[in-house]
């Protein structure tokens, strides 16, 4: 688990700042995903993707498969990092 979603797991927020869609997964600890971080605030493309599915549909504003694109170059990438995330 990285140290963005290791931030999340251990109770630094409350469970009802966390988006719907990551609770209704069953899957907080993996999809925990603040409603108030943005594009702006991801420093990786995985991040970008964690949080893109978790629900925060805003990443991909332009809907071209590439969520947050200050960090997220290709379809390829963002591909790649789902499958391994298991998104």
């Amino acid at each position: 688990m990285n140290s963005f979603l290791s931030f999340l797991s251990h109770g630094a927020l409350p469970m009802a700042m966390l988006l719907p869609n990551a609770l209704s997964t069953g899957r907080e600890s993996e999809f925990a995903t603040l409603a108030r971080v943005s594009c702006k605030q991801v420093n990786s493309c995985e991040e970008a993707v964690e949080i893109w599915c978790g629900g925060y549909r805003r990443a991909d504003a332009d809907d071209d498969g590439i969520p947050c694109e200050n960090v997220c170059h290709s379809v390829e990438q963002v591909d790649a990092i789902k499958s391994s995330q298991g998104c």
